[in-house]
Parts: C-alpha cells; sequence; structure tokens
C-alpha cells in the first residue's frame, strides 16, 4: 500500500466556495481503480504553518498511484487546483 498525501496553500483570493468546490472535486476521485481510500478536508487549526486543504488516499501499489496521476479524471482536477493554490506540497510512502 502506498500513501499519497498533497497540501493545497490557496492564493488569498481564492472565496471559500471555490475552495469547497475544490475539495468536492477531489472527494469525487475516491472510486477510481487502485484506491482503497481517500479523505480531503479543510484545516481546522488555522495556524501560520497551515496549508488550506488537505488529500490522503491510500493506493493498492505505486502503479495505482501512476496510473491515477494520468486519469483522464484526475488530471483536470489536479489542473484545477493548481490554478488556485500559491503552493501545493505532496510525499508518497509505503504504509502497512
Amino acid at each position: 500500500m502506498l500513501l499519497h498525501l498533497v497540501c493545497f496553500k490557496y492564493k488569498t483570493d481564492v472565496d471559500a466556495e471555490t475552495r469547497q468546490q475544490h475539495r468536492e472535486r477531489l472527494a469525487a476521485l475516491k472510486n477510481i481503480d487502485g484506491i482503497t481510500d481517500l479523505k480531503v478536508g479543510a484545516d481546522v487549526v488555522k495556524s501560520a504553518r497551515s496549508y488550506d486543504t488537505g488529500l490522503s488516499i491510500t493506493f493498492v501499489d505505486r502503479a495505482a498511484l501512476e496510473a491515477y496521476q494520468k486519469h483522464d479524471r484526475h488530471v483536470p482536477v489536479a489542473q484545477f487546483g493548481a490554478g488556485l493554490c500559491d503552493h501545493v506540497v505532496a510525499v508518497d510512502f509505503d504504509v502497512d
């Protein structure tokens, strides 16, 4: 299993409705083949180091992550999110 974590820091002019729309689009990806779990949510701590949205996806293996990256449902969501953000960070690691 592979855990894919992504954090999104939105541009200051991105309104709450658009941020929620991004989270909903991410959540709608949960039934793509190879995903065993997907969670997405807004930051609740709002500290100076916080990002605005977090995404956690568990894939069956690295091949599933690689297929997801190119998936025709994922690509437009990724492009939408990239246009909203000042910064995006990610980490991927094996889990039991």
